[in-house]
């Protein structure tokens, strides 16, 4: 049997977890209630939120605006309104461990791996960088090697542009607020006017490639795995040694790893 609260506590039982605070802070509890709004519906204009909180529209205007500083929320440009940010999608990804996109994307970029024979990676977005998180690696003695817990800037990789044309633009000019940009190798794209053209195309074509600009010698195919409000979870990727590429193989790879994509899309909850 379960234990209960004897007749002696009047007051309603709380778990140390629900329990109010003795000291709350306001402020922090606004910014807190406007996150969870953020991550139940698909957009909160600001005023809702001062609705919801209760607040002045202006004190509702400062919290969301501090919120999308930290990228945990994202204004869209035409709308105004706020949704879910990059970091917030972050964050949920790392809090929710039964949805772990590694297990779910697994099987496709194991498929793609053995389809392709080349080396396929799934990537991560972490501001200006990607993160690599899992690899299927080619079984060819010449390949691209696993770059599993590689960080690298992502406008010089082809995974980094597929979710960066992902982002609203609203976040997109707040992650690259100034216009040079640092390049790995000489083809490295280095002004954030040609990044934003080349994420433009990416919108258009539903993939970004790279040829040379993270690694001498190394060309991939990538694209972005939307969740069903059209942000980026994560990133597939398909890195190739020049050698083996050509005009035809391109256009392949960019069909393939666009249908992997949309396989991993299929399975999120």
């Amino acid at each position: 049997m379960s234990g209960s609260v004897g007749p002696a506590n009047n007051a309603r039982a709380q778990s140390p977890v629900n329990r109010s605070p003795n000291y709350p802070i306001e402020s922090v509890d606004n910014a807190l209630r406007l996150l969870m709004m953020v991550a139940e519906r698909k957009q909160v204009r600001v005023s809702e939120a001062s609705a919801e909180l209760g607040t002045a529209v202006s004190t509702a205007h400062r919290l969301l605006a501090m919120l999308a500083h930290h990228d945990l929320v994202a204004q869209d440009a035409e709308s105004k309104a706020y949704r879910a940010g990059p970091a917030l999608v972050r964050m949920g990804l790392a809090a929710v461990r039964n949805l772990d996109i590694r297990v779910l994307a697994r099987p496709y970029i194991e498929s793609l791996r053995d389809s392709a024979r080349e080396t396929v990676h799934l990537a991560v977005l972490q501001g200006r960088d990607v993160l690599f998180v899992d690899c299927a690696e080619s079984p060819q003695a010449l390949r691209v090697a696993s770059r599993i817990g590689t960080v690298m800037p992502a406008h010089c990789t082809s995974v980094g542009k597929a979710l960066l044309a992902a982002l609203p633009e609203a976040t997109l000019r707040t992650t690259y607020r100034t216009a040079r940009l640092p390049a790995l190798t000489p083809f490295s794209v280095t002004q954030r006017s040609e990044l934003f053209s080349q994420l433009e195309e990416v919108r258009t074509v539903g993939y970004a490639h790279n040829n040379n600009e993270g690694e001498l010698g190394v060309g991939s195919v990538s694209a972005a795995v939307l969740d069903g409000q059209g942000r980026g979870v994560a990133g597939i990727s398909v890195a190739v040694p020049l050698v083996r590429m050509s005009d035809k193989r391109w256009s392949q790879l960019a069909t393939d790893v666009v249908v992997a994509a949309r396989l991993v899309e299929a399975a999120l909850p």
